[in-house]
């Protein structure tokens, strides 16, 4: 969430361990191996939640995999890495150096509000696979996705406003129990269907490796993966750990690169080994696979143990970003008074409660849509890219920002220099802004929908988080809402 992916995923997936990474990087001062950050940062990203969201194109996700790896998670890696090793405080410091405070305020916001959209499409898929230990056919129900959403992020702020100690050791153990096991033992069961003369799903012939053009429409699901890349920037506070961080990070993010992209294709080839596209749930598209597996080799009695893996992994993540975006959000605001004091308030445990118990009003209304629209597949798909939205605006600004900090400070100290860092940030600013743009291309699997209600909704969630709220904030914000003496020890020790 780091502060976070976030989000992931699971953005359910690690938020936890990237969280955890963080504070143990505050902490203390000892070095770490670059295999040591390659593995971070792998935990940080890897994700089985949006497998299926790539098996629908089969052979071609490993294409749409690749592309956005190459021109957004590995620009994205290595300017936040100079970043990180110049200047504390991550991307609000970043942005408001290098542009302005209001666009620090701005990217920090559009962190935070990432996750507004983020939970109830993280907790979809939850939901539809706790319905796998119930009853498979609720995967596909609106009412019941809505009522898991709405009980268990209310149990999550419950148990965040507690400021619980557990919450980091169940996140912690997400990437293995929910993400690697899985994960693991789904691509075994794939290759062994495979092997034993079982015809693929989709076909894995040459000509099927790339997606075939029926439009932009036929190309937007690759706007989901910027998601599943974002966080990098988080993972990039650790730069000034590893003893040679110009030679090492490098290293570091190419192995990363490499692990992550074979914890999302391998999954995504093996979920389409089995299920057809046209059959595929986008949100329980993972335990339609493990169901099809497991009945092939009549071993069913481990559906409802995989589902109880992934859902544990799952809400470890949700409930550590619940923690960390918007502490992030209260610490920055408590500084410079971009917040009312209502939501600047702890609990007496020290927590933003007031920031969480409003986000979940939201949350509530927006997790009501999931019984007001019949098709999930299509509101979980709505959601992930509202949340994709929101949160490419912090990157665009990052990159700017970046190319300002070499022009205008090219002399401050840093850590870590990165190579053609103007072509870099030039490459990941075009890459996020296409995205950006065909993410408002409904995706070809909607062809039964309204398009101007798909870009109504999509461009209204995005108008409204990323612009409408921030600047109301900013433009009614006053010097009363300051309370730089509540959390100026913290600081440096959270946001940085």
């Amino acid at each position: 969430m780091s502060t976070m992916d976030v989000p992931g995923d699971d953005a359910g997936r690690a938020g936890g361990a990237r969280a955890a990474g963080e504070v143990r990087a505050a902490a203390g001062s000892n070095k770490i191996t670059w295999l040591t950050l390659a593995l971070m940062t792998t935990s940080s990203v890897a994700s089985l939640r949006a497998s299926p969201t790539m098996a629908i194109y089969g052979l071609a996700c490993v294409f749409l995999y690749l592309l956005p790896a190459v021109v957004f998670l590995l620009p994205t890696a290595l300017v936040s890495a100079e970043l990180a090793s110049g200047w504390s405080g991550g991307v609000y410091n970043w942005v408001a150096q290098g542009l302005s405070k209001r666009m620090g305020f701005l990217a920090v916001w559009c962190q935070f509000a990432m996750t507004i959209f983020y939970y109830p499409s993280l907790l979809a898929f939850v939901a539809s696979t706790v319905s796998y230990v119930i009853n498979p056919a609720l995967a596909s129900n609106g009412a019941y996705t809505a009522i898991v959403i709405v009980v268990l992020y209310w149990t999550g702020v419950w148990v965040s406003s507690r400021g619980t100690n557990a919450v980091a050791g169940l996140a912690s153990w997400g990437l293995i129990i929910g993400t690697l096991i899985p994960g693991v033992l789904l691509v075994l069961l794939g290759f062994v269907f495979l092997g034993q003369g079982n015809a693929s799903a989709a076909p894995m012939t040459a000509s099927h490796l790339f997606p075939a053009w029926t439009g932009v429409a036929s190309l937007v699901l690759i706007v989901n993966n910027f998601l599943s890349y974002s966080g990098m920037e988080m993972n990039a506070v650790h730069v000034n750990k590893l003893r040679d961080p110009g030679k090492e990070f490098p290293k570091s993010m190419f192995l990363a690169m490499g692990m992550v992209l074979l914890i999302f294709i391998l999954p995504a080839l093996a979920i389409s080994w089995v299920i057809p596209a046209s059959q595929l749930s986008l949100t329980a598209g993972v335990m339609q696979a493990f169901d099809a597996f497991f009945q092939y080799f009549h071993i069913g009695w481990l559906v409802p143990i995989v589902a109880v893996a992934l859902c544990a992994a799952s809400l470890g993540g949700m409930l550590t970003w619940l923690a960390g975006p918007s502490k992030g959000l209260l610490l920055i605001s408590r500084q410079e008074g971009y917040l009312p004091p209502f939501l600047q308030r702890l609990n007496s445990h020290g927590i933003q409660q007031n920031i969480l118990v409003t986000q979940g009003v939201v949350t509530t209304v927006i997790a009501l849509l999931y019984a007001l629209i019949p098709n999930v597949s299509s509101v979980y798909w709505i959601f992930s890219v509202i949340t994709t939205q929101v949160y490419l605006i912090t990157y665009l600004l990052m990159f700017l920002a970046a190319i300002q900090l070499r022009r205008k400070q090219p002399d401050h100290p840093r850590g870590y220099r990165a190579p053609l860092l103007t072509v870099i940030c030039v490459v990941g600013f075009v890459a996020s802004a296409l995205a950006m743009v065909i993410g408002f291309v409904p995706s070809s699997q909607f062809g039964s929908g309204s398009v101007w209600a798909y870009i109504g909704i999509v461009g209204g969630g995005l108008l409204l988080l990323g612009v409408v709220i921030p600047f109301s904030f900013l433009k009614a914000r006053k010097p009363s809402w300051r309370q730089p003496e509540a959390g100026a020890g913290a600081f440096e020790e959270e946001v940085a």
